[in-house]
């Protein structure tokens, strides 16, 4: 059984090449299996369209730029948005780089081809003060002084203070924790790892948090009642508790914690470069989407710059 298949990354493939590839993404480039499920989702949806409409499985070492162009008029005509068309397209874009880098193609067929122009959508992103109820929600529970209480403290105190994916939340491991250096150390996609810094209140929740969890053996940071490595799922169940308990929208995912952490960074004047490395965005590009403008510092900047202000 291949190596995807035993994580649950994906239900189903469409051949071999498909399968290899998916393996590369998970054990060389380190790639999420939430990003390989849908990867494969939106592969097997081409396939299986390719099928359809040409009465023969997809082979794709002949799939060409007319293949593709048809397969965009056939999105659009299911009224998908530009940003889902990106990302189905993405996927395809990665195979079949990867199929050019390992030879079993000569030419990338997507090379050239036009894609409908993405509306780009501001991030949305929670105020300083709406933060600041999500974290201390986890300390006006019944079980404020419990084992459990401080974990989740120090668990959103880390998102907000380190900027991390959840996903790389819950890879930490003991040995990553530097506490009197205040860093962590975070591993990344494609296995790229950087120091992320961690504020005081990150660093007082973790020093409570271990202090209670007294664990001979290093491994896992964040683990359950049963000494077992805590997963994303249980992240995201535990933040939504306590968007609840501080009257904020439950729908919020952990991600909306790393985009206000960039917001407010900014806001407070830090540079793009420096944020770009605290995210751990390997392109510029990836981190302008943080440059919008809020209310607070279009005032700041009006206040400072207008000579009538």
């Amino acid at each position: 059984m291949q190596e995807h298949q035993k994580t649950g990354a994906v239900s189903r493939v469409t051949d071999a090449l498909t399968e290899e590839f998916l393996n590369y993404l998970l054990v060389e480039r380190n790639v999420s299996t939430l990003t390989i499920r849908n990867y494969s989702a939106d592969i097997v949806a081409f396939a299986t369209w390719f099928g359809e409409k040409y009465k023969q499985a997809c082979d794709w070492r002949r799939v060409d730029p007319f293949h593709l162009r048809g397969y965009l008029v056939h999105l659009n005509e299911r009224k998908f948005d530009r940003a889902t068309i990106h990302l189905k397209m993405s996927a395809l874009r990665s195979l079949f780089k990867w199929l050019v880098r390992t030879e079993r193609v000569k030419q990338n067929p997507l090379v050239g081809l036009t894609l409908p122009k993405k509306t780009r959508k501001l991030p949305k992103f929670l105020t300083i003060q709406q933060v600041e109820a999500l974290l201390e929600a986890p300390l006006k529970g019944k079980a404020k002084d419990g084992l459990s209480a401080w974990r989740d403290k120090a668990i959103l105190e880390t998102l907000y203070s380190a900027g991390m994916r959840i996903h790389e939340l819950v890879q930490l491991n003991d040995d990553d924790m530097d506490v009197l250096g205040e860093v962590v150390r975070v591993r990344g996609k494609g296995k790229k790892e950087r120091l992320a810094a961690l504020g005081g209140p990150a660093i007082d929740a973790l020093q409570k948090y271990l202090q209670l969890r007294a664990r001979s053996t290093r491994g896992p940071l964040f683990v359950n009642k049963f000494g077992d490595r805590l997963t994303a799922r249980s992240i995201q169940r535990m933040l939504k508790k306590y968007l609840i308990a501080a009257g904020l929208d439950p729908s919020l995912t952990p991600h909306k914690l790393r985009h206000s952490f960039a917001t407010h960074m900014l806001d407070a004047g830090a540079d793009l470069r420096s944020v770009q490395e605290l995210l751990g965005h390997a392109n510029l590009s990836t981190t302008q989407i943080y440059t919008h403008i809020t209310p607070e510092r279009l005032k700041k900047v009006y206040e400072k710059a207008h000579p009538r202000a």
